[in-house]
């Protein structure tokens, strides 16, 4: 503690120490703006029946008003001339256009077999058409080898065959006509086994994608909450305070997820978003419940009763919390800059959940460690509850901080050179979606399998772009003109040549028109995109372009993902800039510096660039794809980088600001800035090491999954987090604020007051 001499006064209401006995803050820039949140929690201690019953009665409610939800809520729309197109179909009220395509060759190896002159080949061929066609109303529009121009369905080399079909039926209907028709299918199977039939197309393809997210979401759920679990026994050493964080965040997530379901009405939300804000809401549940508890057992170890203990871990680390808490939702509503609907309800559902657990944090998790009192520490794990219970500083920790401020200009550079180097590889990035075909691996999907088998015979065909057809004066577009337009397409898609492949079909969708134009590379690659851009450009406006009163527009799975990352790259700027503005305000407020927030921001950006490097040299250039379990497609899925960054830079601040306060606490106090740099790394490295390994372990579960988004955003995430860990708070940062010093704190207009210098001895004892 600091000489009596050179101490601050005490407020009125007596001592007000800090862990380990650190003397009174002085600051004299106005009220504390801790003050408020102080008070809630305080009212929280005092009233903790009321508090923990409110609470549960907010969860509640919130789980119950899911049930004033109707309907299938609002749907989002895709960006760009691929969402005209979707609202083009939707206005018809018909269903909509669905198409399967069934491929059929022969399981003999024999390279002479040409489905031409292959009788058996178009005995089956022939009897899935009249299966088919069998399933009363369930299919439309049949295509095949049997029909006039079936040159179009076989392949360029002659030996494989492909049936088409329209699934008919409104959506009350669609799923049994689906069904039929894939009984269909097997039942022709079952009676021509020396023939293989593979199915893929619109539904077959989107129910695989959605088992595949289903399947990975259960496996990585079942898989991190008891990963989460032993981290956190392990942080705490004690079953109760292990669960603490546990019900928070689960409390927590429940009424988000309850206030969602009546947000949905109105605002788009999916199932990948929905895993999303479970995740965040998991991460920031128990961030901010590990940052209470142990501030609570410092400063009960320091001599503090339970209230008083709670009064200071409000001013304190509840104030961090807010802070942290408030950066996290200002960089999740940077989302909404890039005007995409998909993001809407994933802002809706991440602020709402960030916000919960704030509130959740400085109210009830009071209550309930006012509660709980000491018993918060019972339930003791053998061999580790006592160690951990003490809640002491790490000495590991101290001595890298020491060693990186006796030496920050070699420490710093050495590891912000390391940083840069790992960075490198991002600047060759090629944002590109994956293909359906190139997401799950083989062997995890027969639509997925089939498609790819599809893709080499028929290049477009399970996956071809849509064009969907209208009249402005709201008549059908099933006229002659537009007949005669279509059949030039033909013309322009010469089979084996070009950038349009057979077989091209057309179907009525109430009075509109879709026709599917396959077209050639691999769905998402830069020939696919080039074959989408002359279907645009030159085919169209040279065909449809010339009948008077038809509006057209292309959507498809080539269409969509292009679409969406040249809308999403357009608007990436404005995000950069929103959330980097706003962060630098936020921090300079919290921490009344501009120094702080500059160093803050590059720091953060060192560790996603990092991460952005990692991944550009893993998944593009195809480094570890034995061990990841994944093949290459030449490319990184395109909302990942500006999605990790959002999420990033918001997590991330939770760790920067609970550290940042602890240095500041104790410069206030009267540390000399290198000794507190030291002592507020060593006080915080605990708590931030188990938040980041669990945010570690969780993301680390995804890349055991098997769609390849799902290992990209895993690497991402789980390296950057760990990286902003160990490399930005344990090296850089002490680094950065040693050679900051006193101007870390200080502006020039002079707010900041402090205690006067004690001896670095004395005070590296608190």
């Amino acid at each position: 503690m600091l000489p009596k001499s050179k101490s601050v006064p005490c407020p009125p209401d007596g001592p007000d120490t800090g862990a380990g006995g650190l003397p009174p803050r002085s600051d004299t820039a106005g009220p504390d703006r801790s003050g408020v949140i102080a008070a809630v929690a305080d009212w929280s201690t005092r009233h903790r029946t009321l508090a923990i019953t409110g609470w549960l009665a907010l969860v509640v409610v919130a789980v119950l008003s899911s049930a004033l939800a109707t309907g299938d809520g609002a749907r989002s729309v895709d960006p760009g001339e691929a969402g005209r197109a979707q609202q083009m179909v939707q206005a018809q009220d018909s269903g909509g256009s669905v198409r399967e395509n069934v491929l059929i060759r022969s399981r003999d190896a024999r390279g002479d077999r040409r489905f031409a002159d292959d009788p058996e080949l178009r005995e089956v061929a022939g009897d899935l058409v009249a299966e088919l066609r069998r399933t009363p109303g369930a299919v439309r529009d049949v295509g095949s080898p049997l029909v006039a121009h079936g040159e179009r369905w076989v392949s360029q080399d002659g030996r494989t065959g492909l049936v088409t079909f329209e699934v008919a039926g409104s959506e009350g209907k669609f799923e049994a006509n689906y069904m039929a028709a894939v009984k269909a299918v097997k039942r022709v199977q079952d009676r021509h086994p020396q023939v293989r039939l593979a199915q893929a197309g619109d539904h077959s393809l989107s129910e695989a994608v959605n088992d595949g997210i289903k399947d990975d979401l259960k496996r990585a759920e079942t898989t991190s909450l008891p990963l989460t679990l032993l981290i956190l026994l392990v942080a705490f050493g004690s079953l109760i305070a292990a669960g603490i964080p546990l019900l928070l965040s689960a409390t927590t997530v429940a009424a988000a997820f309850g206030l969602l379901q009546l947000v949905s009405q109105w605002v788009p939300f999916n199932s990948a978003a929905s895993a999303i804000v479970l995740l965040i809401g998991m991460a920031v549940g128990i961030d901010y419940s590990l940052f209470y508890l142990r501030r609570v057992r410092e400063e009960r170890a320091a001599g503090h009763d339970v209230r008083e203990a709670l009064r200071i871990t409000a001013r304190t680390s509840g104030h961090a919390v807010v802070a942290s808490g408030l950066t996290v939702m200002v960089c999740l509503i940077g989302l909404l800059f890039t005007g995409v609907d998909v993001f809407k309800g994933l802002t809706a559902g991440t602020v709402l959940v960030v916000g919960l657990a704030v509130l959740g944090s400085v109210t009830v998790l009071p209550a309930l460690l006012a509660a709980l009192g000491d018993g918060v520490d019972k339930a003791r794990i053998p061999w580790l509850g006592r160690r951990r219970i003490a809640a002491k500083e790490s000495h590991l920790w101290r001595r890298v901080a020491r060693a990186v401020v006796r030496r920050p200009v070699a420490a710093g550079a050495t590891a912000a050179v390391a940083l840069l180097l790992m960075a490198l590889p991002a600047l060759g990035i090629r944002l590109q979606d994956a293909a359906v075909t190139a997401s799950l691996p083989r062997g995890v999907s027969t639509a997925v399998d089939a498609a790819t088998t599809m893709q080499q015979e028929f290049p477009g065909a399970a996956t071809a772009a849509q064009v969907v057809i209208d009249r402005a004066d709201g008549a059908s577009a099933d006229t002659p003109e537009v007949r005669e337009a279509i059949d030039g397409l033909h013309g322009q898609a010469a089979v084996g040549r070009g950038a349009l492949r057979e077989p091209i079909t057309v179907v009525p969708v109430g009075d509109a028109m879709v026709v599917r134009v396959p077209l050639e590379g691999a769905v998402t690659d830069p020939v696919a995109n080039r074959a989408l851009a002359t279907l645009r450009d030159q085919v169209l406006p040279a065909t449809l372009g010339t009948v008077q009163g038809v509006d057209y527009a292309v959507a498809g799975k080539t269409a969509m993902p292009h679409d969406f990352a040249k809308q999403v790259n357009s608007r990436t700027p404005i995000v950069f800039a929103f959330i980097l503005g706003l962060a630098f305000l936020l921090l300079a407020v919290t921490f009344r510096s501009w120094t702080i927030p500059l160093a803050s921001i590059l720091l953060n950006l060192l560790s996603i660039g990092a991460a952005y490097g990692v991944l550009t040299l893993v998944f593009q250039d195809g480094n570890l794809e034995s061990l990841l379990g994944f093949n290459s497609y030449g490319g990184v899925v395109s909302w990942l980088p500006l999605f990790m960054f959002i999420i990033l830079f918001g997590l991330s601040m939770d760790y920067h600001i609970f550290i940042l306060s602890r240095i500041r606490e104790r410069w206030l106090a009267g540390m000399e800035p290198r000794e507190a740099v030291v002592g507020g790394i060593a006080a915080s490295a605990g708590v931030v090491s188990s938040a980041a390994l669990i945010m570690t372990g969780v993301f680390t579960v995804f890349m055991t999954l098997s769609a390849i988004e799902y290992k990209m955003l895993g690497l991402g995430m789980a390296l950057a987090i760990l990286i902003d860990a160990t490399v930005v708070r344990g090296v850089l940062l002490p680094a950065a604020m040693s050679l900051l010093g006193e101007r870390a704190w200080s502006r020039r207009t002079g707010l900041i007051a402090r205690a006067p210098s004690a001896e670095p001895s004395r005070v590296a004892g608190a």
